[in-house]
């Protein structure tokens, strides 16, 4: 059994800087974060064991000082927010306020917001929130629903796929050819990578772990991309998910994890497949399909 990993794994600049922000915050004052700060529940229970609340609503809030996540917030929340006189700490990743300021822009120069994504994610929301209309696709189907418009303004969530972004745009341009369709990419360069090295990954193993939290969007894309190149794709949380049937001693192992994935884990699980690869070498005859 042979053991490879992606070229880019661990957390993100804007992950390890909201986490950082979170736990400085926290030994000088008691904090709440507003929501999960990272869609990973490792990370989030580290949080918690040094004292950081995490609420949904500010109304329940019982400090003085709460963060913001690093997926963002509208404006109108954060006003909010503001107006309930709480102390607020930005947590945003400064790749999804890009994407916040394209759609503004977007908006301001007469084109109907689109923003393919998931509707009900976090980030969306906080992206769609103050406007008083929009649409959010993320297949064809959603894009059938579309009604023309003159204009057609369209950004990503930072966390989806590239290729399957252009491909949406291109099926805009292709039902509404009269529209003007103007595409503003603001999936982020750490996802991009991510999925370009997974690819690579995907096409050189028997069996791919991807590791990250069940929530966690980028990682959920990562297990669909791998799954196109490889036909043995499991996504674990944690080493206790692994199974050891799911490995042959012939076996080519890849690793990769969502971006939100602490660097403690991955090595945990990588320590785990070891011991595994160990183990079958020295059984090569029991092989599980």
């Amino acid at each position: 059994m042979k053991i490879i990993r992606a070229e880019y794994l661990g957390m993100c600049f804007g992950v390890k800087d909201a986490i950082a922000l979170a736990l400085e915050t926290a030994r000088r004052e008691p904090l709440t974060i507003l929501g999960d700060l990272v869609h990973n529940e490792t990370v989030l229970e580290e949080l918690r064991s040094n004292g950081i609340q995490i609420r949904q609503q500010a109304a329940s809030v019982d400090t003085r000082t709460v963060m913001i996540t690093a997926h963002g917030a509208s404006e109108r929340a954060i006003n909010k927010t503001r107006g309930l006189g709480l102390n607020m700490l930005e947590a945003t990743c400064p790749l999804v306020h890009v994407a916040h300021r394209s759609l503004m822009k977007l908006v301001r120069e007469g084109f109907h917001p689109v923003i393919v994504g998931r509707r009900d994610h976090v980030e969306v929301r906080g992206m769609t929130e103050g406007l008083d209309e929009f649409d959010v696709v993320l297949g064809e189907e959603d894009v059938e629903t579309l009604r023309e418009r003159p204009h057609f303004g369209i950004i990503s969530q930072t966390t989806q796929p590239i290729d399957k972004v252009r491909q949406l745009v291109r099926l805009i341009q292709k039902r509404f050819p009269n529209s003007e369709v103007r595409f503003t990419d603001t999936v982020c360069q750490p996802t991009k990578q991510r999925q370009n090295a997974a690819v690579e990954l995907a096409q050189k193993c028997d069996v791919v772990i991807v590791i990250g939290g069940s929530h966690s969007n980028n990682t959920h894309e990562l297990v669909k991309t791998c799954s196109r190149f490889c036909p043995r794709v499991h996504h674990v949380q944690a080493a206790a998910n692994l199974r050891e049937e799911w490995f042959r001693a012939t076996d080519t192992v890849g690793i990769t994890a969502g971006t939100s994935t602490p660097d403690g884990l991955i090595q945990k699980i990588e320590d785990w497949l070891k011991t595994c690869q160990a183990q079958v070498a020295m059984q090569p005859e029991q092989i599980v399909a």
